[in-house]
């Protein structure tokens, strides 16, 4: 059988994605000349040809029931031949190629309440992970902490009036399958103790060696407890990752009193006007209170105000904190600084200001 033959009767892996691809972005696929922004949530990409896409993003809730996905079917085969997209950041997108649809779906999505948005110098929805919905390792809830921050950043994802984009992320763990590591403002989920073991049922449930082997810092160690084979944690090399939970049932990380939530700044994986940027500590704990986490929301606000007053056009949170300095930024915002804000990592040499200089 010839390659060809092969693949045409295959059904391994996905469609090619060129077949979902709308009319005109097929046609004028890298032949793209420039975009405009024809109002907030609303893009036009004018290609070579002189032919126009418009994109109206509106904002999603991320874990989406069937009846919400039948209504973005719906609207999208009313208004724009059934092409949509969704982004990263769990926004959706649909593609028409006549502009005078664009208010009447607008108004459609507005009172299905999903807010049209989140484009240039605005906040774009807030990527997340399961959260208390699904993951066994988190620290914290997720789409609860996202509907509370942004019921009151609502206008900031609707109105352009920030320096620049700014992009909210959020981790129920340190394991961040959130984009906490390269977001303007990251909420982190936060274990605190190591996990407690079930002595009577490890050795029932659970491999010892594959459990042994599963942390990455080497702090589980075997160990004879009431005549029976357990192992216990060396916490001063735990670092809470929730990793040998994840084989061994018997080693629960959940901790109601001291699971806790920390914020993060100044990442980003643009690499326009300076170099992509990781996220570093501004908030080392904040307590957990569902359902709408009042001390999370207050702090990230507070971060999102003081930098849309302060920062300069264009310039992104990261780039702000670097112009006036962390000093400066943690008196603009009214958030102490503690021991742990203190960059301890054993390569810190790389990150160590090491000149005489004092930024103000």
């Amino acid at each position: 059988m010839s390659a060809q033959a092969a693949k045409r009767i295959t059904d391994i892996g996905p469609p090619h994605y060129d077949k979902f691809l709308h009319p005109v972005i097929k046609k004028n696929y890298g032949k793209w000349v420039y975009h405009e922004t024809l109002a907030p949530g609303v893009l036009c990409h004018v290609a070579e040809s002189g032919d126009r896409i418009y994109t109206v993003r509106a904002g999603s809730p991320r874990l989406l029931s069937v009846q919400t996905l039948r209504r973005f079917a719906d609207l999208a085969d009313k208004y724009c031949g059934g092409h949509l997209r969704f982004t990263s950041r769990n926004n959706v997108e649909f593609l028409l190629d006549n502009k005078e649809k664009i208010e009447a779906l607008k108004k459609e999505l507005n009172e299905l309440g999903f807010p049209v948005g989140g484009t240039n110098n605005a906040i774009s929805n807030i990527v997340h992970t399961q959260g208390w919905v699904h993951c066994h390792s988190s620290a914290t809830d997720a789409s609860g902490i996202v509907k509370a921050v942004m019921d009151v950043l609502y206008d900031r994802f609707t109105h352009e009036d920030l320096p620049a984009k700014l992009r909210v992320a959020l981790a129920c763990c340190l394991n961040m399958c959130g984009a906490v590591h390269c977001s303007d403002i990251a909420i982190l989920g936060i274990h605190r103790r190591p996990p407690k073991i079930q002595h009577d049922v490890l050795s029932k449930v659970c491999e010892l060696p594959t459990l042994i082997s599963s942390c990455p810092t080497g702090a589980i160690r075997t160990k004879t407890v009431d005549g029976k084979q357990s192992v216990e944690v060396v916490e001063e090399q735990c670092m809470y990752c929730g990793n040998c939970y994840t084989v061994c049932p018997a080693m629960p990380m959940n901790d109601p009193e001291n699971d806790g939530i920390s914020i993060w700044v100044g990442g980003k994986v643009s690499n326009a006007r300076s170099a992509p940027k990781f996220s570093k500590l501004a908030i080392p704990y904040l307590p957990n209170n569902p359902p709408r986490w009042p001390e999370v929301v207050r702090a990230v606000v507070n971060i999102v105000d003081v930098y849309a007053k302060n920062a300069k056009k264009f310039e992104r949170l990261g780039e702000w904190i670097d112009r006036i300095g962390w000093p400066r930024f943690f008196e603009l915002t009214g958030i102490p600084f503690t021991r742990y804000h203190i960059d301890d990592f054993k390569h810190a040499g790389l990150s160590y200001a090491r000149s005489a200089h004092i930024r103000f």
